[in-house]
């Protein structure tokens, strides 16, 4: 049997960018993987109180069942994961944030005097979901496209030219503020909700709503880390071959 060596120096969005089936043990732990991905294994536990040998223990045993299918999404071309990221998750994040609003709204109206907190979950949201809207637009119009012509340059020993906006660091640093912005807004979300627990008088509308979002999390979670962990950097590395 395999084992991981006993690192704790790696950072986590490395192991989660070589084995996306190990973010489920980071977010047992409440350790963010995507936008905090930067951290090492060992400053991620101190914070958490977590004992490293026991992630690394439980790291090592999802990475050695061989059950699953892995998608290696850090093979794949920049600019295919680019399709899938706006055509899964961007996608995704726009048909489901009109069926949350609405959901959303409606507990309020009708639960709202019991449960004061779904108040401020709605406030959260909908901040959510239009610096999401505006988020996702500058991705698709701006840097989105530039990295798709790196590709295409380096495919065909082309040149590129310099764009408006620098060097591709300067619009990716932009989008990272932003994603942890979001990653900020869902960890509270997530406290107000009791980690998506509806209480013992919640309506079935009530408990789809929390299961959505608990959902829209996750897939956010899953959104955030292919752009931050695999994405960019690789964009970052392109460039440079560009001098």
């Amino acid at each position: 049997m395999e084992t991981l060596e006993k690192n704790t120096q790696k950072q986590i969005g490395d192991y989660v960018a070589e084995d996306y089936r190990t973010a489920a043990v980071f977010s047992k732990y409440k350790i963010d993987f995507c936008c905090n991905g930067g951290r090492t294994i060992d400053e991620a536990c101190q914070k958490k109180g977590v004992d490293s040998n026991l992630l690394l223990d439980e790291l090592n045993s999802v990475l050695n069942n061989k059950g699953n299918e892995v998608i290696d999404y850090k093979s794949w071309p920049l600019d295919l994961l680019i399709d899938y990221i706006e055509k899964k998750h961007h996608r995704y994040v726009e048909e489901k944030i009109p069926v949350l609003k609405q959901f959303l709204d409606k507990l309020c109206r009708v639960h709202g005097e019991r449960h004061p907190e779904l108040f401020k979950i709605n406030e959260l949201f909908t901040g959510s979901a239009g610096d999401l809207a505006a988020h996702m637009k500058k991705e698709e119009l701006v840097l989105f496209p530039f990295i798709k012509k790196m590709v295409q340059a380096q495919l065909t020993n082309g040149s590129i030219e310099r764009p408006h906006f620098g060097m591709v660091e300067n619009p990716i640093a932009m989008m990272k503020h932003e994603h942890d912005n979001e990653g900020e807004r869902f960890r509270q979300i997530a406290d107000l909700t009791d980690n998506y627990n509806p209480p013992s008088d919640a309506c079935n509308t009530y408990r789809v709503t929390f299961a959505m979002l608990e959902e829209f999390e996750k897939d956010l979670h899953l959104h955030i880390h292919l752009e931050n962990n695999i994405l960019f950097p690789q964009a970052i590395k392109l460039e440079q071959l560009f001098g």
